[in-house]
């Protein structure tokens, strides 16, 4: 069955281009045969009208009327159902002899030539064909009618065409049968590479395309781009490695560091636990800097695939909201949700409570006291939509892409708290879960759509 995807595909479209010049080149290649035929078999039948009206004309110069019409009487005896036509008549068109009854009703040409239907009776019908002929008038006054009858030539003509169509169809079923065929292969080795792309771009960065050993250009290009894709690899683990280690040296040597700052709070002097508790908390932070650039490498790296769940997300949004209602309560703000019903997705729990929790957060952090956040879940055409929205100040149209970038803030001079990861991880939970994560105006504030497949 020819599918919807090969019948939109380029070679399709080049393989009926290839059958459409196909079949009218056979087009011009059958009509010239055509006309070169049915032209020359009617050449054939006008010289041999014309050698006959040369041959009784001369008869008529020595024999007179009497002679002509005996020589005519005699051609018609012996081939009386021939195919040759007889008309000889009077001055006022009273036939004298032939083989037609009267003079035929159809127009004559100036030159004497003209085209009539011959009526042939049998013993239990008639039948009608078409001959040709060619008039002129004798000295004296008479007129001679000498034709053919052209069935032959009519049925010929009919067996050329009948062989043309079937050739010119034959042509046009050959050329599309091929072109689908050849259109087929190739359609399914692009569809090939895209279904490794589907697959790369989901995390799977282990994938190659299939070569069929051919050495054609589609092997060739698989070849490429399978020595490309190793590369790719070979850099993404590089990076993935240089942050793992640089993650897990710096996180090390901070751990050790807040240790010992705990245990030096034993000193009394106020001044010096002061300290300590200042460098515990950069410690800490530093810490969770780390520990979410971890987190976010192992998630776009799609190592969290198997841990895929149905999950309700009626669930997961009064659990954030019943986590988020004290912080919010303390700085005098608003925290309502809505949800109605039951929403089942497919996915990892944790990551999306996770991502979740830091639109709340940031939710909480940028809007007023007095504020309102609310957090709801809404189905869609196919989808759910988990929205967090506020009447903070918002973000800027020309920033809502580049707040999803590590480490990017919106506070240049960097004074407030945060690392700059939260929407990042956010960002990448949704590309996890093949969902999109879009910023909107809430007027006031920021609309945050989380938006799922379901």
């Amino acid at each position: 069955m020819i599918t919807t995807k090969l019948l939109r595909s380029s070679t399709f479209r080049l393989a009926l281009l290839y059958t459409g010049l196909s079949v009218g080149s056979v087009i011009l290649l059958l009509g010239f045969i055509y006309w070169a035929t049915a032209g020359y078999m009617d050449r054939q039948t006008d010289e041999t009208i014309e050698a006959e009206i040369r041959g009784l004309a001369e008869q008529y110069r020595r024999r007179g009327l009497t002679g002509l019409s005996r020589i005519i009487l005699e051609r018609i005896s012996h081939d009386p159902n021939g195919a040759s036509v007889y008309l000889l008549t009077n001055k006022d068109s009273s036939p004298i002899v032939g083989n037609l009854d009267r003079w035929p009703d159809e127009p004559i040409a100036e030159s004497g030539w003209t085209r009539f239907r011959l009526v042939e009776w049998g013993s239990d019908k008639s039948e009608e064909h078409e001959a040709r002929a060619r008039t002129f008038r004798l000295r004296g006054g008479p007129r001679l009618l000498v034709g053919r009858d052209v069935r032959d030539l009519e049925a010929t003509r009919r067996l050329i065409l009948n062989a043309l169509a079937w050739g010119l169809a034959i042509t046009a079923a050959l050329a599309l049968g091929i072109g689908l065929l050849v259109s087929s292969r190739v359609t399914r080795r692009i569809e090939a590479i895209n279904q490794t792309g589907r697959e790369i771009m989901e995390g799977d960065l282990s994938r190659r395309v299939v070569r069929d050993g051919s050495g054609d250009d589609f092997d060739q290009l698989a070849a490429n781009l399978n020595r490309m894709l190793e590369r790719i690899e070979g850099l993404m683990a590089s990076v993935r490695q240089i942050s793992d280690n640089i993650a897990h040296d710096l996180r090390t040597p901070l751990t050790r560091l807040r240790t010992r700052l705990e245990l030096a709070r034993g000193d009394d002097t106020q001044q010096t636990k002061e300290a300590i508790d200042n460098a515990i908390e950069d410690a800490e932070e530093l810490l969770r800097t780390f520990n979410a650039l971890l987190r976010i490498a192992r998630i776009e790296a799609g190592d969290r695939r198997c841990d895929f769940r149905e999950l309700d997300l009626t669930v997961l949004v009064e659990d954030i909201s019943e986590l988020y209602e004290p912080v919010a309560a303390e700085r005098n703000q608003c925290l309502q949700s809505r949800v109605e019903g039951e929403f089942i997705v497919s996915g990892d729990r944790d990551l999306l409570f996770q991502a979740l929790a830091n639109l709340v957060d940031n939710a909480i952090k940028y809007t007023p006291e007095g504020g309102r956040i609310t957090l709801s879940a809404e189905a869609g055409d196919g989808r759910i939509d988990l929205v967090v929205s506020d009447t903070g100040p918002g973000i800027p149209a020309e920033l809502r892409e580049k707040v999803f970038e590590r480490m990017f803030r919106i506070d240049s001079s960097r004074a407030t708290q945060g690392n700059g990861l939260g929407l990042s991880l956010v960002r990448a939970v949704a590309d996890l879960h093949g969902a999109t994560i879009e910023l909107g105006d809430n007027d006031p504030g920021l609309r945050a759509t989380l938006r799922l497949r379901h």
